[in-house]
């Protein structure tokens, strides 16, 4: 089975091929269809935005397609960044500008009220069936200070107790098998299979 994945994001097609490969699934990025417009991520949701991009993706590439949208979400913040959280620093955000503007807005947070969660919505956009939706959540500490080089995005910056390490310490398969995306996925497989 071909199945294109909705997004540009190197790290997260990274980590959705490696778990769906095994299963047989040829994995498609968005790469390979440099003609697709982005899809403007406009909800308020993160189901929203996946349902969006999934299915206008799906009707393009005539493909079934999986899109996520995934982020941080932070108590002390009212659950920002939230669907926002690609691009809280700005339009023209990275990685790096992220994560200093969370580090600033989280300065004064004591220790004791910096929970964060990861959520991800996947929807899964199948020829002739309806948009289905799968979710995961993994729930964290937020560091005051970066911690660690792997993965993307705030993974450096979100202190995991259970592995006494940020989520940018975990070896990749130890990251796919806990993280909100690989919650999701797992269902996917599940549901696919």
């Amino acid at each position: 089975m071909e199945l294109v994945v909705a997004t540009r994001n190197a790290g997260k097609l990274k980590e959705i091929r490696r778990l769906l490969e095994a299963q047989g699934i040829v994995v498609l990025g968005l790469d390979q269809f440099p003609e697709l417009p982005d899809v403007e991520e406009d909800g308020d949701t993160f189901a929203a935005n996946a349902t969006k991009k999934a299915e206008e993706v799906a009707r393009a590439t005539g493909l079934p397609c999986l899109a996520d949208d995934s982020g941080l979400t932070v108590a002390a913040l009212d659950g920002r960044p939230g669907v926002y959280s690609a691009r809280f620093s700005g339009e023209e955000a990275t990685d790096c500008s992220n994560n200093r503007k969370l580090l600033v807005e989280m300065a004064s947070v004591p220790e004791n009220e910096r929970q964060a969660a990861f959520c991800c919505v996947m929807a899964l956009c199948l020829p002739g069936q309806p948009t289905r939706l799968f979710e995961g959540r993994v729930e964290g500490h937020l560091l005051k200070q970066l911690q660690g080089d792997g993965g993307f995005g705030y993974d450096p910056l979100f202190w995991l107790s259970e592995f006494n390490c940020t989520m940018a310490e975990l070896p990749l398969d130890v990251k796919n098998r806990i993280s909100h995306r690989g919650q999701a996925l797992r269902q996917i497989v599940e549901f696919l299979t």
